[in-house]
C-alpha cells in the first residue's frame, strides 16, 4: 500500500471510538487523501467522502472560497485551506473536515519558495489545526503522496492528543 495503513487505521480507531467522522476537500493531493481514507478498515464507519476541486472556479462554487482572495494567491493560502476544511465538513455532514491546497510541481507562483501546501483541520466548523507542508520529493505524484501521508500523520497526532 502506498499510504501508511497503520496511520490510517489509527485515525479510524480514534474517530470510531468517539463516534465521529471525517471528510476531505483536496486540491494539490488530487484525491490521494480520499483514496487513503477509503482504504481503511471499515471506512464507511468514519469516512464521509470528499471532493477534489482543482481550480478557483470549482473551489468557489463548491467550497465557497473567496474568489478575490483566491485570485490574488492562486488559491494557495492558509485561509483557503481553512475555508475548504469547514465547507467540506458541512457538505458531507462530518465532524471533521480536511482542506489542502498547494503546489505539487513548480509553477511561476512558487519558483522562489519551492513546493509547499497548506493543510487545515476543522472540527465542528472551527479550525483546530493548520500547517504549512513541504516535501523533499520532486515528481508531482510523489509530492502528492507525501503531502497525503503528512496530513494523515498530523490528523492522527491531533486526534490522539485530543483523546489524551
Amino acid at each position: 500500500m502506498i499510504y501508511n495503513e497503520e496511520q490510517i487505521n489509527a485515525v479510524k480507531d480514534l474517530l470510531v471510538n468517539n463516534e465521529e467522522t471525517i471528510a476531505v476537500a483536496e486540491s494539490v493531493t488530487a484525491g490521494h487523501l480520499q483514496a487513503a481514507f477509503s482504504a481503511g478498515v471499515e471506512a464507511s464507519k468514519y469516512f464521509q467522502g470528499g471532493i477534489t476541486a482543482y481550480n478557483i472556479g470549482q473551489k468557489a462554487r463548491h467550497l465557497h472560497i473567496d474568489p478575490i482572495l483566491g485570485s490574488k494567491v492562486n488559491c494557495v493560502a492558509a485561509k483557503i485551506a481553512h475555508t475548504m476544511a469547514v465547507e467540506v465538513s458541512k457538505m458531507f455532514a462530518s465532524d471533521y473536515g480536511i482542506g489542502i491546497t498547494g503546489y505539487a510541481s513548480i509553477v511561476p507562483e512558487c519558483e522562489e519558495e519551492g513546493l509547499f501546501a497548506f493543510f487545515s483541520l476543522a472540527y465542528k466548523n472551527e479550525i483546530v489545526l493548520t500547517k504549512k507542508l513541504t516535501s523533499p520529493e520532486k515528481h508531482p505524484y510523489e509530492v502528492q503522496v507525501d503531502y497525503s501521508k503528512q496530513v494523515i500523520q498530523n490528523v492522527r497526532e491531533y486526534l490522539a492528543e485530543k483523546k489524551g
